[in-house]
């Protein structure tokens, strides 16, 4: 009905209390529901941050030593060549000194194992594997496959499951076993 054939005598007050409660019921529901919504947002992000942080956390106390242990390698790596660098003549003039290496050797790797810390020692045969190793060189060596390692330069580590230093290693080009 058009406002200008409304007559106000002919309007139940009943009627149109019972149409504003309906209205303003109808507003407050949506409103509700609406800060339901809201609610259930705001807690579902409080959990997911929650949860990511819990993740950062175990994150950084996995990995947070990846900067130290890397700086660790080349004393490993020098204690290691200073060990296969001496002559057998030496090592039973110096079997103190050698020792002392060698127990300095064993305690780094110790340590480094404690903190989650894994070599990764390929052996010559083995195929490589461009996840855990680095070709330093490739030649065609006889009696070896393609894609063999033919010489370990330097091993390689782990630090708990992720690639802190590849194997560093010589791959046989060979194409005819």
């Amino acid at each position: 009905m058009p406002k200008e054939d409304l007559n106000p005598e002919d309007i139940d007050l009943t009627d149109l209390e019972a149409f504003m409660e309906s209205d303003e019921l109808a507003t407050l529901r949506a409103e509700r529901d609406e800060m339901r919504d809201r609610f259930m947002r705001a807690l579902a992000d409080a959990e997911n941050a929650r949860k990511r942080g819990d993740r950062d956390r175990r994150e950084a106390e996995q990995y947070g030593s990846t900067r130290l242990a890397r700086d660790l390698l080349p004393v490993y790596d020098n204690l290691r060549r200073a060990l296969n660098s001496v002559p057998e003549q030496l090592r039973t003039d110096a079997t103190a000194l050698t020792e002392g290496v060698e127990l300095t050797l064993r305690e780094l790797t110790n340590v480094m194992t404690k903190h989650g810390v894994k070599p990764i020692s390929p052996v010559i045969g083995d195929t490589f594997d461009p996840q855990l190793h680095q070709a330093m060189f490739e030649a065609a060596l006889p009696g070896s496959k393609a894609g063999q390692i033919i010489q370990v330069v330097t091993e390689g580590f782990l630090l708990h499951d992720r690639l802190l230093r590849p194997a560093q290693v010589g791959v046989s080009s060979n194409t005819q076993g």
